[in-house]
């Protein structure tokens, strides 16, 4: 089955820009939907972007829509989240995750998960 690395969190200022990374190992992750996700302390997993397998077809959380942008390189074996003009309230620990099938927007829907990142955002 295939597994999934995050990379590219860090420290920002507000108005900032970071680009965070997914990779897979064990399987093509051209095969999956995936997905973008973020947790802040004591609230729930919420959708940020999806991508299809193909990365044509894209999904974005009214929050982030303008902002952040998702694609993928499958001959890489990586997707990607562009996170530009960074608000304090973008802080939280984002996930990747993906699954065979079309994108959701419910954290239910995905088999697979990374560990996640930390992108914080200071004002």
């Amino acid at each position: 089955q295939v597994q999934l690395v995050e990379s590219g969190g860090g420290l920002v200022q507000a108005g900032g820009s970071l680009r965070l990374s997914c990779v897979a190992s064990g399987r093509a992750i051209s095969t999956y939907a995936v997905g973008w996700f973020r947790q802040a302390p004591g609230k729930e997993r919420e959708f940020v972007s999806a991508a299809s397998t193909t990365g044509v077809i894209k999904y974005y959380a009214d929050s982030v829509k303008g902002r952040f942008t998702i694609s993928r390189d499958n001959a890489k074996n990586t997707v990607y989240l562009q996170l530009n003009r960074l608000k304090p309230e973008d802080t939280a620990v984002y996930y990747c995750a993906a699954r065979r099938a079309a994108t959701s927007q419910a954290p239910a829907d995905y088999l697979y998960w990374g560990q996640g990142t930390q992108v914080t955002v200071s004002s």
